[in-house]
């Protein structure tokens, strides 16, 4: 079995020519790309250019093309097209990520922690409550980042004794007295 493409390999991207109007057209992703190459097969298909005159039309392999050509005869174009994307559904519907956010919003202290401060576990225990779905570190990692638009934040560590006006005090009388040269 060959490559789909070299060129697709070493990241040359197939760009279909701009309208005839000469307007171009805005980039395609890499999926577009290989469905735009795919429905070009299939016109070539229709007008009954050889397979190796498609494939370097198209810029991919023959197997590709004869690949391509056993799919359209079995599915038509529909069969050539792009799908969504398979995988586990998510735990937690739109409507229960609406409930977590709510729930997060009211701080870690209403939840009765002791700092307002968020963590995998917290936010974890608050989604279970709010919820009764168990996610992992992981999982509550994906649901901030990428559900709820979080990032990480670091806590700047200071001591709670700090005394601002005593720090610009030494540093404007004290460190010039101690500090050597110019």
């Amino acid at each position: 079995m060959c490559w789909p493409c070299e060129w697709e390999a070493s990241g040359v991207a197939y760009h279909p020519s701009p309208s005839a109007a000469g307007l171009s057209l805005p980039p395609l992703s890499r999926p577009q790309l290989a469905e735009a190459r795919r429905v070009r097969a299939v016109e070539l298909f229709e007008e009954g250019v050889s397979t190796a005159e498609i494939a370097r039309a198209v810029g991919v392999c023959a197997e590709s093309v004869r690949r391509w050509r056993r799919v359209w005869e079995e599915g038509g174009v529909p069969a050539l097209r792009r799908r969504a994307a398979t995988g586990r559904p998510p735990k937690l519907d739109d409507a229960q990520v609406e409930m977590v956010r709510a729930a997060l919003a009211r701080g870690a202290q209403a939840h009765g922690f002791e700092a307002d401060l968020w963590t995998l576990e917290r936010v974890g225990e608050v989604v279970t409550r709010a919820t009764e779905v168990v996610l992992s570190r992981a999982s509550v990692w994906r649901l901030l980042t990428g559900r709820l638009g979080w990032s990480l934040q670091r806590p700047e560590r200071r001591a709670v004794e700090r005394d601002e006006s005593e720090i610009a005090r030494w540093i404007a009388h004290e460190w010039p007295r101690i500090k050597k040269g110019p």
